[in-house]
């Protein structure tokens, strides 16, 4: 098994939102990975500039953090044959890690551009270097920048920052400091390519957590009628948990709700609705295990809002 570890530099319309293509916001112009063996020793590095097809200019914030000049670019090669190459590189077994959750992400929508997506079936299990960084190092698992990790866990400087290859070379550096067990119980999955239908809806169970990814549905509302989505089962023995609080929005995304397994304590639930590409929606349902302390601060947010809402009734009434 090859450990991937990519970074992508991207551009956007050099004349602001109102002139970008929606198929493809951000346009990939350069892809940098290094690869390790399963000792997460550097085996390998890859590195691809990317003829620009969508936007012919590079946007100022961009060319301000990155440093690459058009003319660089139009000597680069086109998206198709840079992933493919990417991708014939990482090799037949690999497993993605990457500094955030949005490359990733960006990959298959630049593939799905250039009708390449079935080159990376989905949704993509990858690991976040970022989250693991915060979740070994950081006390309050604060998300921190690249550089803040590589100064804190003291590693030497030998490129400039925010280019793909430099990038990938240090995420792959603060990988090494973290413990392989810790790596492996903490993945993440990207739903770019969520799931068409009922028989490809997602279940993931880890201890004391889980994961739920649905099939699409034609509204919101439709999503939080689904008996499926709103049910709440212990992670850890995968009985049905009685609801003490219902499920709540705390914004037009985002629900909350607690339970409670007999045996093993209070299950925290959290639904996140996504809209699609082709205008439908699928819920991410998050159960884990939490303490009475953390139950509270869940009723106490729902309460906060009902007092919010009473208050703005009654100001209208």
């Amino acid at each position: 098994m090859n450990y991937i570890v990519f970074d992508l530099e991207w551009n956007q319309s050099p004349d602001g939102k109102k002139y970008s293509d929606s198929r493809l916001p951000f346009e990939i112009i350069e892809i940098g990975a290094v690869k390790m063996n399963e000792q997460k020793q550097i085996t390998d590095s890859f590195q691809r500039l990317i003829k620009p097809q969508v936007y012919n200019w590079i946007h100022d914030s961009i060319h301000e953090v990155i440093h690459v000049d058009y003319k660089d670019l139009m000597e680069g090669i086109p998206f198709p044959q840079a992933v493919e190459e990417f991708l014939q590189w990482c090799g037949p077994e690999y497993c993605f890690f990457t500094w955030g959750n949005q490359d990733v992400m960006e990959l298959q929508r630049n593939m799905k551009y250039y009708e390449l997506l079935q080159l990376i079936p989905g949704p993509v299990t990858y690991y976040d270097v970022q989250k693991l960084f915060a979740f070994r190092y950081e006390e309050n698992r604060e998300r921190r920048a690249l550089e803040f990790a590589i100064d804190q866990l003291g590693i030497r400087k030998k490129q400039e920052f925010h280019r793909a290859l430099a990038d990938a070379y240090y995420t792959a550096c603060v990988l090494q400091k973290i413990e392989e067990d810790f790596i492996f119980s903490n993945p993440s999955l990207d739903v770019y390519q969520n799931p068409k239908t009922r028989k490809e809806e997602i279940h993931i169970s880890s201890p004391g957590f889980s994961r739920y990814v649905s099939r699409e549905f034609g509204s919101r509302e439709k999503v939080m009628k689904d008996r499926e989505v709103t049910s709440t089962r212990c992670p850890v023995c995968g009985k049905a948990a009685k609801r003490k609080i219902r499920w709540f929005m705390n914004n037009s995304k985002v629900y909350y709700s607690v339970s409670c397994c007999q045996e093993h304590g209070y299950v925290e639930g959290k639904i996140r609705i996504r809209k699609t590409e082709e205008e439908l929606y699928f819920a991410v349902k998050k159960l884990k295990m939490v303490g009475e302390t953390q139950a509270e601060e869940v009723r106490e947010k729902r309460d906060a809002l009902r007092s919010k809402r009473n208050s703005r009734k009654q100001k209208f009434s």
